[in-house]
């Protein structure tokens, strides 16, 4: 993961931070900008935000609370519909605008991993939430030298 890199993105943008979402590996873009390979199979929901400034943050279910070990940052776990949304509070801290994987209108199919339910839930505890499309095309879609030769 190109940790230093996405924070500088995220301060050109303004943004709080890139929050990552996924649920029984929906999400294929999470995994290839996080360089995460799971273990096993993913059945419980886990949230990843990398902050504009500062160490990443996680939220992981109890019953999976592995499954974010591999990257770097503070892990909370939850259990419960209550608990996820109190954690998701904690996780998102001292943040308003933060991305996702979204796409207003489904404009860009490419980019929209995260349902409709999770958005609202975010926005719910009073994010902004904005679409990651502009960094997936740099950390996702950007060819290196050797791919365009």
């Amino acid at each position: 993961m190109k940790l230093n890199e996405i924070q500088s993105a995220l301060r050109e943008q303004r943004l709080d931070g890139w929050l990552f979402f996924d649920h029984h590996q929906r999400d294929p873009l999470a995994y290839r900008v996080l360089t995460l390979t799971p273990e096993g199979p993913v059945t419980r929901r886990w949230y990843y935000l990398i902050p504009a400034e500062g160490e990443p943050r996680k939220l992981v279910h109890a019953v999976e609370s592995f499954v974010l070990d591999g990257l770097p940052g503070e892990k909370r776990v939850y259990s419960g519909w209550a608990r996820q949304t109190d954690g998701l509070r904690a996780l998102l801290a001292g943040c308003r605008r933060v991305e996702m994987q979204y796409s207003p209108q489904c404009a860009v199919p490419y980019v929209a991993n995260v349902d409709a339910g999770t958005v609202e839930l975010i926005r719910s505890i009073g994010m902004e939430v904005v679409s990651s499309a502009e960094l997936i095309q740099v950390f996702e879609a950007k060819w290196t030298p050797a791919q365009l030769e």
